[in-house]
Parts: structure tokens; sequence; C-alpha cells
């Protein structure tokens, strides 16, 4: 059930209150009363509207001033404030827009266009807020995106076929499994659910597996290694970051395309970094250098 707009009116005159609370009222509308701009600031702190009509001559704060007020404290910024006056000027409708005004109403109100004006600037309103809300949850996806990212998660079929795999979980995958194809679970977790301690060839991984309760058309699985041995050791060789990475997976028997493949690199990239890898190791074959490699990675594991 939509609840009823809260709409503030801030006038020190009575009878215009009078003819204002008919009318919203009538209309289904909450109405809020503030006899001038400093009780209309003070109700706003612990009962905030949903609009404003703001009248523009008043004793102590006048309207522009309360309105500028309003828009300076960021509890009340986006509220929508329709001034009423006498003055029909258009330099006053100019100071009203100037002070944060989103439209000006010109004395005596005229009850069914000030209704009309409220639940105009009340549906523009509601479609601002519901934007915001949808952009604050896209940008609440993209942080949990990136943030998985950075971990060893990949999604699949049940029958095995992996429809979304990040970079850490492809190179634990190569590392793991070797007769691993790339967009294919391996058997060994496949055949496991929920948690489970998975031995390989080159240590042992922690499988994590989801399922959504309304989904059965997909898994979610989370790998951790048990005892990761990661390209950073190699970095003692004095090598860079990135050649320390290629130079891992030539330690594990991985072919120029599939080290591209899990780096996310291009072949010729790749070449490039094993010719100064060869160079920095003065070694000559890919056997040399992988052996090199193996010696630093095995004190470790």
């Amino acid at each position: 059930m939509k609840l009823p707009a809260k709409v503030l009116v801030v006038d020190d005159t009575p009878a215009n209150i009078s003819l204002l609370l008919d009318a919203l009222t009538e209309a289904g509308h909450e109405l809020l009363v503030a006899e001038s701009g400093a009780s209309a600031l003070t109700l706003l702190a612990h009962n905030p509207p949903d609009l404003i009509l703001l009248d523009v001559i008043m004793p102590g704060l006048d309207g522009f001033e309360t309105c500028r007020r309003l828009k300076a404290d960021p509890r009340s910024r986006e509220l929508p404030v329709i001034f009423m006056t006498s003055l029909s000027e258009p330099d006053e409708k100019v100071r009203a827009f100037a002070a944060g005004a989103v439209d000006y109403i010109v004395k005596p109100v005229y009850p069914p266009e000030v209704l009309a004006r409220v639940s105009a600037h009340l549906q523009i309103r509601a479609l601002q807020k519901s934007l915001a809300d949808e952009l604050a949850l896209r940008l609440e996806a993209e942080e949990q995106l990136s943030a998985s990212l950075d971990r060893a998660v990949i999604v699949a079929t049940p029958a095995g076929r992996i429809l979304f795999c990040t970079r850490p979980a492809t190179a634990l995958l190569f590392r793991h499994f070797s007769t691993y194809v790339p967009g294919q679970l391996p058997a060994e977790l496949q055949r496991h659910t929920g948690s489970a301690e998975v031995a390989t060839a080159t240590g042992q991984l922690t499988a994590r597996r989801f399922v959504e309760p309304s989904r059965d058309d997909f898994i979610i699985l989370h790998l951790e290694e048990k005892t990761p041995v990661t390209p950073a050791l190699l970095l003692r060789l004095g090598v860079t970051t990135r050649e320390a990475e290629v130079l891992f997976w030539i330690a594990q028997g991985k072919s120029n395309p599939d080290i591209a493949t899990i780096l996310g690199l291009g072949v010729r990239t790749v070449h490039k970094h094993v010719e100064h890898i060869f160079e920095k190791l003065g070694c000559e074959t890919r056997a040399a250098a992988a052996l090199t490699a193996g010696d630093v990675l095995r004190a470790f594991a």
C-alpha cells in the first residue's frame, strides 16, 4: 500500500494554511505546518517531508533565506521546494530558482493548481529516488564483482561447463589439474558437494560449492590453495613481476599459448617475456629456465 506523501506548508497566514490543509488532505497527503522559516528548519530535523510549500514573505527568515539554508543542509538538500508569493515580478522568480526552488506559485493560490504542481513534483522526486536506488544497487553489484575478481571464483553449469572464471581461479585450475581443458570443470571438482578438500598432483585445494536455493542451472565454486606457492617467490631471481608470472608457468610445463590464456596476455607478449627471462637467468632453453625456477619454488613448497 502506497504511503501518503508528507507536504510541509511554511506560511505565517492562517487563512492560507487552512485553504491548503483542506485541499491537500482531501487529495490524500499528510500535512505538516510551520509558521516561520526558523520553525520549519527545526521541524525538518526530526520529521522530514517529501515536499515543501514555502511562503516568500515572512517575518524573521524570509522564504529565500530559508530555502538557501535547506539546500545547504545535506539532509534536506534534495527536497523539492515550491515557492508561494504574491510577488510576480520576473526578478523575484529568478531569485526563487536561484535559492533552490523547483517551482513558483503566485498568490492567491488556486487549490487545483497547487495539487497539480505538488503531484507533478512528487512524481519527479519519486523517479529521482528510484534512479538513485538503482544506481546504488548497480554500484554495489560492481563493487562485489570487483572484489570477487581478486578471488578464485568459478560459475559453472551442473554438467561442468564453465560460464565464468576469474583469473586466480584459472591459474589454480591450470596449476592443479594437468588434464584441465579450458571451459570445462575438472571431474575432481564436479563430484564434490558442499565444501571439500581436493588432493591434486601439485598440492591441495579447498573447494567450496554454493547453489542458489531457487536456481538449479548453475553452481558457484570458490577455490583456495592449501599451501600456496606463488610467482612472487621468483622475484629473487631478478625478474619483473610479470616475468615472474610467466616463469612460474614455464616451471609448470605450460606452453606460451597456455600462459597467454592464464595471464590474459597476447602470445607474442608472452614470447617477449620469455626472451627477457632467458637473458636474465642466462638460460638458453625452457627446460633450463624451468629447472632454475623449480629449485626456488621447491624450497618454499
